[in-house]
């Protein structure tokens, strides 16, 4: 029998978890960016082609996070700055604006709108943070609020801009756009946004699409089960200290993931894409036991549990019949994804000519379909991102799609199709003996875990597991949902994407604090302390914060809480909180400076408020945190007429009292001084420290808020050595 061959796409969709935990704010934009330029044109383009059958794979925490907006209201910074008016933004939000709201591609979405390549000539296309300060400066109302509408409306998949009268109507405008210009883009993202689950629900009720699933928060599944299981690729793999081994966790992302996606679309999907491919015998007998009937996951793997190669050196396939049939382990059928054709819509057509890249394709099927022999129905798997390529090609990757959609539906030699489709047609697939613990990438985990970073978070996130596993033991009554979704979260294979040398993002800052964030706040639940070392970014170079002047003597200040002589502090350090990531990313700090300083007894510590400590209307502690060379805080109530210092040990991971500081004073500033005996600091011992502001037993900022400020205590010579 002369079978087509089939084809089968499965759209990847997915977006890390952006929700700030500390703040309820999303830290990042693309869950609604992507959300309106990417995610529902998938479908509906669809519409045009009745004969294309696609898969399309869409992760729990992503739906989670759509919800929230459509629903909830939610809003991320990007959102905040774009409703708010120019007129009324601080000098750090405008810069802010400047900096993040060209955060799209150059060429296709930028320079399409001539008002806004304009601006970004403006801007500049290379910069340091010297240079935004100094180009603000030129940057009117008008352009920080015409760069607000173009930045959210080149955002707006172009299907939706070129159909909507208003939206044509604000793209001939091109410059001087309003206000009510700015409120008219933003509902229009948001009536897109509304309509992404809906048509995703009805497009798989006709059955021309499939829905699938990924493990709630994206973890990598194989090393969640165990970290020991990266050495069946790599042997010779640095692991992190500690030896992260739960099953009971990649389970719960199993369960949480059917639950959600049944919540959502009224029944459980049949397929999965475990995250990144990723793969081990162990976790493919878990989604069995979960009722999923099939996966899917890279060549590579397959390659790697035949122990026969798939292509030649030179990428040229050698075992065709090998790659495009399903096989079965332990009753659940997989599907290898061909590796080339895949990227070859991810990576390399976004640069060639619609036509040309769809001759090219289509080409390469003929070639698979001429060299596959005419025994049986085989199937081609192509699986990517349905989001993340499209800025990279003109018009969003529509000219491209469409071009190979109409080559498909009109060529009998091939046939698109869902996976479960070719499966009940075509059988479950043939036993395969063994499963190679690997992803799609390099058939290992190398991204994920070996590097000095990644193996810093697995053991940051062993430990919050540990004490969050202990409490809960201790406190069998208390409900700790929260708590554990937030761990859950930590557990997601986006923070380690961007730890170590694989991969750079301009936000990379802001995965690393959300790493940290979720992990804070595991112990925030619990009304445990939050260890001092997830106040410390885990980016190497990005751990201690640098004074912007160096301590050049010693210094006897009196501690009166007034700025007595413009002398005492001189010879002190000088800490730019804004420049040290104070305040948590809000747009204004309590905090404005800190100066520390020493002798050869003392250690002193200065913090200058916005507003004087004694116009405070509502109760605040000021705590210094010591986690170096031993762990110790000072707490001081401001609002005392005499406020004093209390002064704690941690022990056995308990607070003890030391003793109270009597040399400290808050009027217009803070002062203090602290004897390096009462924290066990000797001669060129490092002390690590950083400075709590609490509000109502909640903490209002941290300085800084990434890293520690770090201070060498002094020998008696250290004013001669300064000398020389």
């Amino acid at each position: 029998m002369n079978y087509p061959l089939y084809i089968a796409f499965l759209w990847h969709m997915h977006q890390p978890f952006y929700k700030d935990p500390l703040t309820g704010i999303y830290r990042l934009p693309w869950v609604r960016l992507h959300g309106t330029k990417d995610y529902l044109d998938m479908v509906k383009i669809l519409e045009e082609f009745p004969d294309i059958h696609q898969t399309f794979n869409i992760v729990p925490s992503l739906i989670e996070q759509l919800r929230d907006y459509i629903e909830n209201n939610a809003i991320d910074r990007y959102l905040e700055l774009t409703l708010k008016n120019p007129s009324d933004m601080t000098e750090s939000e405008r810069l802010f604006v400047i900096e993040n709201f060209f955060l799209a591609n150059w060429e296709n979405m930028i320079k399409p709108f001539p008002r806004y390549y304009e601006l970004l000539i403006k801007r500049g296309f290379r910069f340091s943070k010297a240079d935004i300060v100094r180009v603000a400066r030129y940057f009117t109302d008008q352009d920080i609020r015409d760069l607000q509408v173009l930045f959210n409306l080149t955002w707006i998949d172009p299907i939706f801009r070129d159909n909507d009268p208003d939206m044509k109507t604000l793209i001939q405008k091109e410059r001087g756009f309003s206000e009510q210009d700015k409120q008219l883009v933003i509902k229009k993202q948001f009536e897109i946004l509304k309509d992404i689950i809906p048509e995703y629900r009805k497009m798989s009720q006709t059955g021309q699409i499939e829905l699938s699933v990924t493990p709630f928060y994206h973890p990598i599944l194989p090393l969640l089960w165990d970290t020991d299981s990266a050495k069946i690729a790599m042997p010779n793999v640095k692991l992190p200290k500690k030896r992260f081994s739960h099953p009971e966790d990649a389970i719960k992302q199993i369960r949480m993931a059917l639950d959600y996606f049944e919540k959502t679309f009224g029944y459980r999907p049949s397929g999965m894409w475990p995250s990144e491919g990723s793969v081990s015998e162990d976790v493919v007998k878990a989604i069995h036991n979960e009722g999923i009937k099939w996966i899917a996951t890279d060549e590579e793997i397959l390659s790697n549990s035949l122990q026969k190669p798939i292509r030649s050196p030179e990428g040229y396939l050698i075992n065709a019949k090998e790659l495009y049939v399903p096989y079965q382990f332990n009753n659940v059928s997989i599907i290898f994804r061909d590796h080339k054709l895949s990227d070859l819509i991810g990576f390399v057509y976004s640069g060639w000519k619609p036509e040309k890249a769809v001759e090219d394709f289509m080409g390469k099927l003929i070639q698979i379909k001429n060299t596959l022999p005419k025994d049986r129905p085989y199937i081609v798997p192509i699986i990517l991102d349905g989001e993340n390529a499209w800025e990279y090609y003109k018009n969003d990757g529509h000219d491209f799609l469409r071009g190979l959609y109409h080559a498909l539906s009109n060529d009998d030699r091939f046939k698109t199709i869902t996976i479960s489709e070719f499966i009940k047609q075509h059988g479950a697939g043939e036993p395969l003996q063994r499963l190679h613990s690997g992803s799609w990438i390099n058939a290992n985990f190398g991204i994920w875990i070996g590097h000095e970073e990644d193996n810093l978070a697995w053991d940051y996130l062993s430990q919050a597991r540990e004490d969050l596993d202990a409490f809960a033991k201790t406190n069998p009554d208390k409900d700790l949902t929260d708590a554990w979704n937030a761990l859950y979260a930590a557990e997601g294979s986006d923070w380690n994407w961007w730890y170590g040398d694989e991969h750079t993002t301009e936000t990379q800052e802001d995965f690393d604090e959300l790493f940290r964030s979720y992990l804070m706040q595991v112990y925030r639940i619990i009304g445990k302390d939050i260890p001092p070392h997830l106040y410390v970014p885990i980016l190497l170079e990005d751990r201690s914060i640098q004074p912007v002047t160096q301590a050049r003597g010693f210094i006897f200040p009196k501690i009166d809480g007034s700025v007595t002589s413009y002398f005492e502090w001189y010879q002190s350090a000088y800490v730019d909180v804004k420049r040290s990531g104070g305040s948590m990313h809000k747009s204004e700090s309590f905090v404005s400076a800190i100066y520390y300083g020493f002798n050869k007894d003392n250690l002193y510590i200065r913090i200058d408020p916005v507003a004087p400590f004694t116009e405070a209307k509502e109760p605040i502690i000021l705590q210094i945190n010591i986690v170096q060379p031993f762990t110790f805080k000072i707490i001081s109530n401001l609002q005392q007429r005499t406020p004093n210092a209390l002064l704690y040990e941690k022990v056995f991971e308990e607070w003890l009292f030391i003793r109270t500081l009597e040399n400290v004073a808050a009027e217009e500033i803070f002062e203090i001084e602290i004897p390096f005996q009462d924290i066990k600091a000797k001669e060129n011992d490092e002390i690590h420290l950083s400075i709590n502001i609490m509000k109502n037993d909640e903490e209002i900022e941290r300085c800084p808020w990434r890293g520690y400020i770090t201070i060498t205590v002094p020998t008696p010579y250290y004013e001669t050595l300064m000398w020389y």
